[in-house]
């Protein structure tokens, strides 16, 4: 693995039970380095599961830590129920209670500001949608608006994910809603306009969720009805996103040393499918290895010219 830079910064995807996979990869990259993530990443972006893990991050958790913690509630915040069951006949499937109550457990009841307070300081920077106003919000702790927000409701804004859990205080929902489930371009922006950062002295490590795989029965489109569209197009839209976050990178701070690391699954995984965790900490440890060897994603080898304009 190439040395990391003066700053190091880390920008992780949503992707719900997904970043058991993310949580194992950092614990792979703390064995090597013989240091946790806390002490290593000085920036850290995360939306839905990656605001929960980024905050871990800055609240100074392990790698390790929160791989135990996705493995062990996991059942807990997607036990199955009849509202998970009939959820089509309800607002939403999970209750909000059990990931809120571990997420106070773990992160405590420290603010955004609190974190931009301490010492050393450390930014995290956790995307939501909000529909009142209808934009991606950008909570960060040096925002004045976002200080005295608990940092557990910023998480619980970002891992709201419609029809999977209520929506926080009538307005906020899953940042991936928007074009940020991968944030890389949100953290590249904040280390070179925000936190002032040379991006010739920083890494930036950039942590996907898996990639599903292509579906061959999409050579039978012109066969689809209308209902059968809507998985397809979603998907499209989602992996279409976390490219260009990218390709944007890559092409306007050309000086980072950006590395954007994911894998191929060998089949779909629901965000809720607590049933595939010993698969996804497989995955976890593949994707500790491309890290290692610094195995790129194929996203960063498209020309950046395929982007318009």
């Amino acid at each position: 693995m190439k040395p990391f830079r003066k700053h190091v910064a880390i920008a992780i995807d949503g992707g719900g039970i997904k970043g058991v996979m993310v949580a194992r990869a950092l614990s792979i990259l703390e064995e090597h380095l013989g240091v946790g993530a806390p002490s290593v990443f000085e920036l850290a972006a995360g939306t839905s599961t990656g605001a929960i893990i980024s905050a871990g991050i800055a609240v100074g958790l392990t790698g390790a830590e929160m791989h135990t913690l996705y493995t062990e509630l996991g059942e807990t915040v997607f036990r199955t129920t009849l509202r998970s069951q009939l959820w089509l006949l309800a607002r939403y499937r999970y209750a909000l209670e059990p990931l809120t109550q571990a997420l106070q457990t773990y992160l405590g009841a420290l603010t955004m500001g609190d974190l931009w307070d301490a010492s050393p300081r450390i930014d995290l920077v956790i995307t939501a949608f909000d529909l009142l106003e209808n934009r991606t919000r950008f909570i960060k702790p040096w925002k004045p608006e976002y200080a005295t927000w608990p940092i557990v409701k910023a998480v619980l804004s970002s891992s709201s994910v419609p029809t999977y859990f209520p929506v926080i205080e009538g307005r906020y929902i899953d940042g991936g809603v928007g074009s940020y489930a991968n944030p890389s371009y949100v953290a590249a922006y904040e280390i070179k306009f925000c936190l002032g950062w040379d991006p010739a002295e920083t890494t930036l490590i950039s942590l996907g969720t898996g990639r599903d795989p292509r579906a061959p029965h999409a050579l039978k489109a012109d066969r689809w009805w209308a209902w059968q569209w809507l998985s397809p197009l979603l998907g499209a839209f989602m992996e279409s996103a976390a490219d260009q976050q990218v390709h944007l990178v890559d092409t306007f701070f050309e000086e980072l040393d950006f590395r954007r690391f994911q894998v191929d699954l060998a089949r779909p995984i629901a965000m809720d499918d607590v049933r595939a965790i010993p698969e996804l900490s497989e995955y976890g440890v593949e994707l500790g290895r491309m890290i290692l060897a610094d195995e790129v994603d194929r996203a960063m080898q498209i020309k950046a010219s395929t982007i318009p304009g």
